[in-house]
């Protein structure tokens, strides 16, 4: 019986689940034929058929490639799409790329909690994710109270209740739409029920609604 090296068995187990993760994010469409919606994510392997006149944006997770495309068909890759008898016009978007799927399924009670030692300080968790804008867009299916907490300087804590709130696709709630911003620089823990990310804002991180994946916080795990 023929055994199989570890690492070829990691590969084996691993390349199902990759071949149908989520990496990329539909922005805009304008279409009746595409088959998505804007704020829809899509999976490897996806095809995304553009009349003549149609136009798709279309922002990658794991590459930061935020890709414009104006008809055709559209095929979805892990890094970039490709595209046949249509055009599309690619711009690097400052984001922290793979870490932006990897918060969504490491959302869980155990991420970023504070360790505390018997007399000893506390420590401060490790960021999973940078955002690049101080306004983030936190995904929140369904709506509910977001917990903000700021870990780098104490006495800043946030409760924002989306419920009343008008949010995109009913997943989305976008701090900018809220006229809302976060410190530059700062260490944040957002969370909600049993899921909590904690993150950092760049120093450089600019407010309002700058390109949506580098101020994406996904709260909401993948599917």
């Amino acid at each position: 019986m023929t055994r199989l090296a570890p690492a070829a068995l990691v590969l084996l187990l691993i390349t199902p689940i990759a071949a149908h993760a989520q990496v990329a994010l539909v922005e805009e469409v304008n279409s009746k034929s595409a088959g998505v919606q804007s704020m829809d994510y899509v999976t490897t392997g996806r095809q995304i058929r553009l009349g003549k006149q149609d136009t798709l944006v279309l922002s990658y997770l794991g590459s930061c490639w935020r890709e414009t495309i104006a008809g055709g068909t559209v095929t979805v890759g892990t890094e970039q799409s490709d595209v046949a008898d249509g055009t599309v016009e690619r711009q690097k978007i400052d984001c922290d790329g793979g870490r932006l799927i990897l918060t969504a399924q490491q959302a869980s009670q155990s991420a970023g909690m504070v360790v505390r030692g018997l007399g000893a300080k506390a420590v401060e968790p490790e960021p999973q994710v940078t955002l690049f804008g101080t306004s983030p867009l936190v995904e929140i299916k369904g709506g509910g109270v977001i917990f903000l907490e700021r870990l780098d300087q104490p006495g800043e804590r946030q409760k924002i209740d989306t419920g009343g709130q008008l949010l995109m696709k009913g997943a989305f709630y976008d701090f900018a739409r809220s006229n809302k911003a976060l410190a530059p620089g700062g260490v944040y823990r957002a969370s909600t029920g049993a899921r909590q990310v904690v993150f950092k804002i760049d120093p450089g991180a600019k407010p309002g609604a700058s390109p949506i994946l580098g101020r994406l916080l996904r709260l909401q795990p993948a599917i």
